[in-house]
Formats: C-alpha cells, sequence, structure tokens
C-alpha cells in the first residue's frame, strides 16, 4: 500500500491553472480507475477529472473555489498500484485528451475502444495505439475496468447517495433546487435533466423564476476569473482591435414561420428541434456562398478567406456566454444542421461545451429574439469579420401590394469588420439573408 498524489492536469488547451467548481469524492471514499473525481473550470469551459487511480482517498488539497495552478497536488490516494502501469511515477500525465470528457459526460455518441492489454486509463492514452469511431444515439461503449463501464462509476455515488451526473448537479445547483427533493426517472433511479427542470416547475432552463428580496449587503465584490474573466478580456480585445460596422434591416418573416411550422408536422424531422433559428443559420449559409469575403480573418499581414464554415451559435449558459460552432457547416443538409444545433444547445445548456468545440469558428449568429429583444449591435467573435444577430419574430402592421397587413416582422443585421469588408458587401450580405426568410425557397436553388 502507497499514497500516491494527483497533480492538476494540463487538459490539452495550455492550462496554467483552474478553478476547483466541486469534488465528487470525499476521504475515506474508494474510487475506481476512471471514476470522476472533481469538475474544473479553466477559462473556456468546465472540465471532469477522472481518477488515474484505484484506492482510498486519503486527503483532498483544494478547497471549491480555490484556483490552483496546473501541477500542483489537488487529492492523495492511498492504492496498492492497481490500474497503473509498471513503473509509472506517482504523477498523472500532463494532458488529458478530450476521451476525458467522453468518460462522464452524457454524450449523444457512442465511442468503441480497441483495447491494448492491461489497465486502461481512460483519456490519459496507453502505450497501445487506440481508434474511436463514433455513431448516433445509443449507450457509450467505453473501456472497462473490473467488470463496470467508467461511465457508470463516472456518477460518484453511494448507497443512499442522489444518483446523477455532474452536469446535472451543476444544472440543479444553479437552478436552486435540492436533488434529493428530485424523483429521478432515469435507469435505476437516475435525475435526468427533465427531472430537475420538472421539480423547478418551468419551462426554460434561464427563465426568471422570482424576484429575489434585496440583498442585505451595500455591496458586492465578484472576483474575475474563469470563462468571466475570458469573455471580458475578448470583447475588449475585439472592441478595440476590429474597427466594428453594423448594419440591420426589418424582414417579413411570415414564409420563415410557414415554413417552420410545416417542418414541424414532416415526418423527416420527427423528434427534431425546429425554429426559426435554423431558417436564419441556414440562410448565412446560403448568403455566405454569394458573398464569400465575411466568412474572413484579419492578420498583419493578410486576409484569410475561408472556403469551409464553422458556424458559431451564441448560446447563453449559467456560467456566461459561450460560443460552440458547427464544424464544416456548409455540408450539411437542412436536417443535419437543425440536429447539429439541437445536440450544440443542449451540451451548452448541460454545461459540457468543451474548449475544441469552440475553437476555429468562421463567422457567428446570435438570437436574441429568445429574450424578447427587437435588435442590438453584437461584437465580434474575436478572429471573425461578421457576427448576425435576429432579434424577436412578432406581428406587426406591413404593406403588402399598397395595403396595410399584420405580417410576422423581425429585424436581422450584424457587424462586420471595416478592415476586411466594405459597405457594399456588408449590405449584401445582410440583403441576402433577409431574402431568404423573406422566401425560404431560395434554398431550393
Amino acid at each position: 500500500m502507497s499514497e500516491m498524489s494527483f497533480p492538476l492536469p494540463d487538459v490539452g488547451e495550455g492550462l496554467t491553472e483552474a478553478e476547483i467548481v466541486a469534488w465528487h469524492v470525499a476521504p475515506g471514499d474508494a474510487v475506481a480507475l476512471n471514476q470522476v473525481i472533481c469538475e474544473i473550470e479553466t477559462a473556456k469551459s468546465v472540465v471532469e477529472l477522472p481518477s488515474p487511480f484505484v484506492g482510498t482517498v486519503t486527503e483532498l488539497l483544494a478547497e471549491p473555489g480555490q484556483t490552483v495552478p496546473v501541477g500542483d497536488p489537488i487529492m492523495r490516494v492511498a492504492t496498492d498500484g492497481a490500474g497503473q502501469d509498471a513503473g509509472a511515477a506517482p504523477a498523472a500525465p500532463a494532458a488529458v485528451t478530450a476521451e476525458v470528457r467522453d468518460v462522464a459526460a452524457d454524450a449523444a455518441a457512442t465511442v468503441e475502444h480497441e483495447e491494448p492489454a492491461g489497465a486502461v486509463l481512460v483519456g490519459y492514452g496507453t502505450t497501445g495505439a487506440a481508434k474511436s469511431r463514433r455513431r448516433r444515439g445509443g449507450e457509450p461503449v467505453l473501456p472497462r475496468t473490473d467488470g463496470v463501464r467508467p461511465a457508470v462509476a463516472a456518477s460518484g455515488t453511494a448507497p443512499g447517495a442522489v444518483l446523477a451526473k455532474p452536469p446535472i448537479r451543476k444544472l440543479a445547483k444553479d437552478l436552486g433546487v435540492t436533488l434529493s427533493e428530485v424523483e429521478g426517472t432515469g435507469p435505476a433511479g437516475e435525475v435526468l435533466r427533465a427531472d430537475v427542470e420538472r421539480h423547478e416547475s418551468q419551462a426554460r432552463v434561464f427563465r426568471n423564476r422570482e424576484t429575489p428580496q434585496p440583498a442585505a449587503e451595500r455591496e458586492e465584490r465578484i472576483p474575475l476569473k474563469g470563462m468571466r474573466k475570458q469573455i471580458a478580456k475578448a470583447m475588449v480585445a475585439s472592441s478595440s482591435e476590429a474597427p466594428h460596422v453594423s448594419v440591420f434591416t426589418d424582414v417579413d418573416a411570415t414564409r420563415t414561420m410557414e415554413f417552420v411550422k410545416r417542418l414541424k408536422t414532416s415526418s423527416d424531422f420527427a423528434g427534431v428541434k425546429v425554429s426559426p433559428l435554423l431558417i436564419f443559420a441556414k440562410a448565412m449559409l446560403w448568403a455566405i456562398r454569394r458573398n464569400p469575403e465575411v466568412n474572413s480573418t484579419f492578420t498583419e499581414t493578410e486576409i484569410i478567406r475561408h472556403n469551409f464554415v464553422n458556424l458559431g451559435i451564441a448560446a447563453a449558459t449559467p456560467r456566461g456566454l459561450v460560443v460552440p460552432n458547427i464544424k464544416e457547416a456548409q455540408e450539411l443538409s437542412l436536417l443535419d444542421l437543425a440536429k447539429a444545433i439541437e445536440q450544440l444547445t443542449f451540451t451548452a445548456r448541460d454545461g459540457r461545451t468543451q474548449p475544441a468545440e469552440m475553437a476555429n469558428g468562421t463567422i457567428t449568429i446570435t438570437n436574441i429574439g429568445v429574450f424578447g429583444m427587437d435588435f442590438g449591435t453584437p461584437i465580434l467573435n474575436p478572429g471573425e469579420c461578421a457576427i448576425m444577430a435576429m432579434g424577436t419574430i412578432r406581428e406587426k402592421p406591413w404593406v403588402v401590394n399598397g395595403e396595410v397587413r399584420p405580417r410576422m416582422v423581425t429585424t436581422v443585421g450584424g457587424s462586420f469588420d471595416h478592415r476586411i469588408v466594405d459597405g457594399d458587401v456588408i449590405s449584401r450580405f445582410v440583403a441576402d439573408v433577409a431574402s431568404v426568410l423573406e422566401e425560404p425557397a431560395l434554398l431550393l436553388d
């Protein structure tokens, strides 16, 4: 029996420090290989860390809310060495790959691995080659350790404890829900997202629930760290470096609303969320083909025009604004784009968006209409030339063939980097997006 230390690893994004969000083990708890032991918050996302050891927790060396430098020990475990390669140093490897997040995340994809001989520490790799294949739907198929799937062990529950994955626990905390009071409807009584939302008796996660009482303190001082610090830094850099110019126009979106209604009743789109945002996104892709200049990046020596579209979707989460992007969106059909937007939204709301999903975006859309706003002037995502926004769609008087009629009207437009594009390109691009919202049949061209 020996005692091993687990240092905070670099999760593969050049991390220098991270905040401990929550522990899922306590001193005296037995831990299994790959069991999620804690969540850490980096500047970009919340990441779940699995245990590289089999043994018993003897000490937690960092408190929730504490910021820890990479390499500093955060936990000690008494172990007999099981689950480690012979001769391994008593420290976790330096990098955690994306498979770490796959172990405990409630993912929609299935991952199958070719297992090398010996113990397999998910996320840290082995000396053997690994290959993976993803398919939609189904339960994750992951390497086994002593007969238990890591995804199951990752819940970290003990007899009498509430069975819920870390993202669901965080959701409950954000909504002020006590998990022990929630009736779980998942396998073995697991508490699901829908259970938390149902208990909270609200249709939407981010809708205001009640007006709080005035705070007793005259002031609150909130440390600037994690994602909020990163957002502030990125927005200041974007607004000061890129000369923003904004253009917007009102649009008769009546036919778009009719099109959305038809898609919702289509058997092809059964079980898939369809909203005006889908048509807006598809209109963006159509307009980019006609105005490729807007899908570019400015550098000090050149303008890089991207002939692919990694379409960013700005998403409000309890932790702040995130902008994951749909890779190679220009290749997707309308149905596949709807599925991609739905999965991206669910992942963001569960707090499971990973750094790789937010990297390398080329253009962004934001839907402020979901908050009841008519329009705003968004700030560019750093490194991108354009961000488009769509306001709420509401019935308004509109002149049609010389007569005033009630129509479903919205406002669309955006902000652009004037170093890359001039007013004529910007105006044509916005007009093209608007024309599709007015007549979705243009997407058939």
